[in-house]
């Protein structure tokens, strides 16, 4: 049974509560709501809005929205305000929110494993043209992204995002969130283990379950069986990553407790090996555990990593396998270090049944819904039914025929979705900034887009696998710290003293060999317009100061700071 301030576990039942000067933890008896959020779920739980959504807002339109549900429960069906049109970042953080939201929505489409027919694909692009003004991102977390909204149009959204077996539940909100999966799983030659059943067995057993649709904050998930690392392990709450036990054979080692955002933490092993199936109990217990052991008092402490840090990973685990698996655990090897540079599939790749899988780069995850709809014609011209998003804002035609190789190739890229891309375009990441999002401060996907333009053209020569992550806020959507080059959103002077839009800059921070953060060098921060300037300088220097085979994160962190300026 859940534990709600209701209905407390056993565990929970058996210890002391009363007057808690520590974090709002459910299973210490502390359910009194410490903050506006706790509140408004407590008074309703965020999946009960879709009936006021299908049944008054739609019909009464915007201003009838209650302010709780606004900006609270409507994020459990994917639904977040759009900024208002025409504010710069100084207003950030300033206005009231109601100043802020524009009468519009983002409405964020759950993709869990990045998994996509051809006809669910049409469906999303046929719903970006004509309801979100051709607007559909392709985000790190394998969704797209709608924006321009209108209330009264959602219901009808849902409906023919339904027929097609898609949906937009708990994609947003303090939810199970999105099921990152690899997007080559069951496909790939190379791959130790399919995790795609348990992606499946998850998603029945916890999404839209009112167990677990009031959690501390959001539960990022990841699950992946390839050899390349592919979905981020590292920075997820919690995450399956595919390993050969010597005994058992192929299943899971699993981290907890990571995020990024202001106080980024990298996730930690427990120690274990699980087998395919019994990933999806695992999983349970550890979002039990999210549930009721999480920090309720403080927003930026609600989540999971803030909790692993200060039990440690032994503790976890015994808390786990004690009260909540009732069984122990095996324990089990660390994954191999990631078997290539690129985790993001792009290229022509061979699948295990002899055909082939084409991975292309869009510029920053920028898409639009009538290149979407193209995308699904192109894949069914060349005998293909399904596509994939992945976690690096890429996507890829699986299942084409040798002969049909050049060709689709051919097709793609002349749409500008680069199948051989450079550098620049394949490492650059942007998140949605500051033309839609109210939490951002800058300017973000054109921009992206224009410094891939400039590099391009200023370094053709260069040739490294290199990431460029460009985030609007401090948030880290677009994962900065991690990158080689991440670049945060903030608002600098420049020569002559005025505010403009900047980035401090994050450089050497990689995921998968050697993951850590990036370095930051003391008191630089550069401008959007001096943006290409520095980039092209820093690499160029790497290029003249790099050892044989170094990489430009292992260079970041011994080059001086005068280099890195």
């Amino acid at each position: 049974m859940a534990a709600t301030p209701e209905n407390p576990t056993p565990a929970a039942a058996r210890r002391k509560t009363g007057r808690h000067r520590g974090e709002g933890q459910w299973a210490a008896g502390h359910f009194t709501p410490l903050n506006g959020n706790e509140q408004f779920k407590k008074d309703d739980d965020g999946l009960n809005v879709r009936t006021r959504i299908e049944t008054i807002y739609s019909k009464r339109g915007f201003d009838s929205i209650d302010p709780n549900d606004l900006r609270g429960r409507m994020r459990w069906w994917g639904l977040y305000t759009q900024r208002r049109e025409g504010l710069d970042g100084t207003k950030t953080g300033v206005l009231e929110p109601e100043e802020l939201d524009a009468e519009y929505f983002m409405l964020r489409v759950r993709i869990d494993g990045g998994r996509l027919t051809t006809e669910q694909l049409r469906v999303i692009g046929e719903i970006s043209q004509e309801f979100a003004r051709g607007t559909a991102d392709i985000t790190d977390r394998q969704n797209v992204q709608y924006h321009w909204i209108r209330i009264e149009d959602v219901p009808e959204i849902w409906n023919r995002l339904e027929a097609v077996g898609l949906s937009t539940t708990e994609a947003c909100g303090d939810t199970p969130r999105t099921i990152l999966g690899s997007p080559v799983a069951g496909i790939a030659a190379d791959e130790i283990i399919d995790g795609t059943p348990a992606i499946d067995e998850i998603h029945r057993r916890i999404v839209g379950n009112k167990d677990f649709s009031n959690l501390p904050r959001k539960f990022k998930t990841a699950i992946s069986g390839s050899p390349l690392l592919d979905v981020a392990h590292e920075i997820n709450d919690v995450a399956f990553v595919g390993v050969v036990h010597p005994e058992h054979g192929p299943g899971f080692d699993v981290w907890v407790g990571g995020g990024l955002s202001t106080n980024p933490k990298l996730g930690v092993r427990l120690g274990t090996w699980v087998s395919l199936d019994e990933v999806a109990d695992v999983h349970e217990g550890i979002i039990s555990i999210f549930r009721d052991y999480g920090y309720r008092r403080l927003r930026n402490r609600a989540r999971l990593k803030f909790l692993v840090a200060d039990w440690g990973a032994e503790k976890f685990r015994q808390v786990l396998e004690d009260e909540y698996l009732k069984r122990k655990l095996t324990d089990g090897p660390a994954p191999a270090e990631p078997a290539g540079r690129w985790r993001d599939h792009v290229g022509v790749h061979k699948q295990q049944d002899g055909r082939y899988y084409v991975g292309f780069a869009p510029r920053v995850g920028r898409v639009d819904g009538t290149t979407l709809t193209k995308i699904a014609e192109i894949a069914e011209a060349h005998g293909s039914g399904r596509v994939r998003t992945t976690t690096e804002q890429k996507m890829i035609v699986l299942d084409v025929e040798e002969a049909q190789v050049e060709s689709i190739v051919s097709a793609l890229e002349s749409l500008d979705l680069r199948v051989t891309p450079s550098p620049f375009r394949r490492g650059t990441m942007a998140c949605t900034g500051i033309e839609f999002c109210k939490l951002a401060i800058v300017e973000t996907k054109g921009r992206g887009a224009s410094l891939i333009d400039e590099l391009e053209r200023r370094i053709p020569e260069f040739d490294e696998p290199l990431t460029i992550n460009i985030n609007g806020c401090p948030n880290a959507c677009a994962r900065i710290q991690v990158a080689d080059i991440g670049l945060k959103g903030q608002l600098v002077l420049d020569d002559e003293g005025n505010r403009v839009e900047g980035y401090q800059v994050h450089l050497g921070g990689a995921l998968g060999l050697e993951a850590g953060f990036g370095r930051k060098v003391r008191g630089l921060k550069v401008t959007a317009a001096e943006l290409p300037d520095y980039v092209e300088r820093v690499l160029k220097r790497f290029q003249a100061e790099r050892e044989d085979g170094e990489r430009f994160a292992t260079w970041a962190a011994r080059a001086s700071e005068e280099a890195l300026s």
